[in-house]
């Protein structure tokens, strides 16, 4: 469990990716079975515990500290599972009695697996009382699932590949068919076996991304070259039929079809397809914010499938029946994706259009005015672009030249920061949350009122500049919340960028931003000059019309 400990201490000050990599691929060759597999099945979230739940070290907790105590403690340090491991108080010893040791990370896993509802909480309590700090905060982090170290479910698996010296898409494939704590997988990337049978049926295969088009690309790129397509405000998903078995990834390999049983059901031609997962009402592509509302359900009831019916966009065509396409040009995909979907003959798939350009001054129209383009009544939900050359084969990971995405112009306004909270993680001692609003005509004159909370966006120094600002002109604490001065002549202007906007009962502006990050810090600018709701309500009308962004006034 030690061991396990400072992997997950290091990786939580460790900012650069492939120094990261580089720990992992260590710990890897540095632990052995089954501990190191245990390990990993932790960092890519396939561990469960069905008796061993969040709730219960708070319960935990609350019977060894004052609880406003640890409140004000949780507050300062921002993240659960390290305040308790903190807070947690150590068990005084009789004389020299040796303290116990450490269980291992696989003698936790073993226990818990089995453990009753009764046993969990005393289990937990036993190993927290015998670990150090460290291991009290890896130990809980086990329990709560959420590591919070930037260390992704791909980035864990790149590390194998690294390990092994192999590729990565390789181990994608098999990923699907393997269980903790993984033996034969470490077997046959040291060597020692050969590579193991992935016995799952409908496997996820790795996406190809794209790269964004940037000044100066266009020059590169002859049109004649590339097909374009509608790039959709929905989620990349990848749905594959095979022996009869229906399964719905994520971009990243995360098998969602228990959330979209519905669409599953669409689904009855064996084959893979590559596209976009949508909210469709009356024929119509509704908002990421309505898609929304169906990711992450563990619950899907009849009014969920009614009132957020799902929906797969197809872009591309993977496998055809037993024949994997990957290896064939776009082109030939193309025509064999638009003939599976006229076979599915199911109004929950449709093609995703391609859009009909011959020069970049056509493409360019058609990216401003979507509406007008081919996108029709959909156009609200359109992002920008793909373009897709016509002889590229299907190739995972992001290769620069076969595909692009080009991105309509984000939105910006200029709001006031209003409230702040911590951070996670690195950003735990840190106030990096921010919530901010625009000004709105009230009975009793003007009043801010929150637009949007953003997280990103900023600089590491320019976050060390915000945080020095909060601490300075906090009024108000709610909580793990501060409210900042904002006053016409005193606050903090944001110029906020925004993907898109949507009318929402649940905010007191009546609107919501879609990906909204703080694109720059106007210090120049007084809260009195920042923008007013209705510079929001305009360009909402100009994204519900379809005629695309346009900056606001600064």
């Amino acid at each position: 469990m030690n061991r396990f400990a400072e992997l997950l201490d290091r990786l939580a000050y460790e900012p650069g990716r492939n120094n990261k990599i580089r720990l992992l691929v260590a710990y890897f060759r540095e632990t052995a079975d089954p501990d190191r597999g245990y390990a990993l099945a932790a960092l890519t979230g396939a561990l469960s515990f069905k008796h061993a739940k969040p709730g219960l070290i708070r319960d935990l907790i609350t019977e060894r500290t004052d609880p406003v105590l640890f409140g004000y403690s949780y507050d300062y340090v921002g993240d659960l599972a390290e305040t308790i491991a903190l807070a947690w108080p150590e068990r005084e010893r009789a004389g020299r009695q040796a303290a116990p040791a450490p269980p291992d990370l696989a003698e936790v896993i073993h226990a818990l697996d089995g453990a009753t509802r009764a046993e969990g909480p005393r289990l937990v309590e036993a190993w927290l009382d015998v670990l150090e700090s460290p291991g009290r905060y890896a130990l809980l982090k086990l329990v709560t699932g959420s590591l919070r170290i930037g260390v992704s479910s791909r980035l864990a698996k790149q590390a194998l590949a690294d390990f092994g010296t192999r590729d990565v898409a390789e181990i994608e494939e098999l990923w699907h068919g393997l269980k903790p704590p993984y033996e034969e997988l470490f077997a046959w990337l040291e060597g020692r076996a050969d590579k193991p049978a992935s016995a799952a049926r409908a496997p996820f295969r790795p996406v190809m991304l794209s790269q964004p088009l940037e000044d100066g690309d266009q020059a590169r790129i002859k049109p004649e070259d590339y097909a374009a397509e509608w790039k959709w405000d929905g989620i990349r998903v990848q749905a594959t039929v095979d022996g009869g078995v229906r399964r719905l990834y994520s971009r990243t390999g995360e098998d969602i079809s228990k959330s979209f049983p519905d669409l599953a059901e669409a689904l009855r031609l064996p084959g893979s397809i590559d596209g976009e997962l949508l909210i469709v009402r009356d024929g119509r592509v509704q908002s990421f914010n309505v898609l929304q509302q169906r990711l992450n359900r563990k619950a899907v009831t009849p009014k969920l499938l009614s009132e957020f019916p799902a929906h797969l966009r197809a872009y591309d065509l993977l496998v055809d029946g037993d024949e994997d396409l990957r290896e064939k040009p776009f082109a030939e995909r193309r025509r064999r994706l638009e003939a599976f979907v006229q076979k599915l003959h199911d109004p929950r798939v449709d093609l995703s259009p391609l859009v009909a350009f011959n020069t970049w001054d056509e493409l360019t129209a058609a990216r401003a005015n979507p509406a007008s383009a081919g996108a029709g009544a959909d156009a609200e939900a359109v992002e920008g672009v793909m373009l897709k050359r016509r002889d590229s084969t299907y190739v995972p990971g992001r290769p620069k030249g076969p595909w692009w995405k080009w991105k309509r112009d984000p939105f910006t306004v200029d709001a006031v920061l209003m409230y702040a909270q911590r951070g996670h993680g690195k950003r735990s001692s840190y106030y990096s949350d921010y919530t901010f609003g625009v000004w709105k005509k009230s009975d009793s004159g003007d009043e801010l009122v929150p637009v949007g909370k953003a997280y990103f966006g900023f600089t590491d120094e320019e976050l060390q500049q915000i945080d020095r600002f909060v601490r300075n002109n906090t009024i108000e604490r709610f909580g793990p919340v501060r409210e900042i001065a904002h006053e016409p002549e005193k606050g903090l202007v944001f110029e906020v960028a925004f993907e898109g906007l949507q009318r929402s009962t649940r905010h007191k502006s009546g609107l919501a931003m879609r990906f909204p990050r703080i694109s720059r810090l106007r210090w120049d600018k007084p809260p009195r000059e920042a923008d007013r709701i209705d510079v929001l309500e305009a360009i909402l009308g100009k994204i519900e019309s379809g005629r695309g962004p346009a900056r606001a006034a600064s």
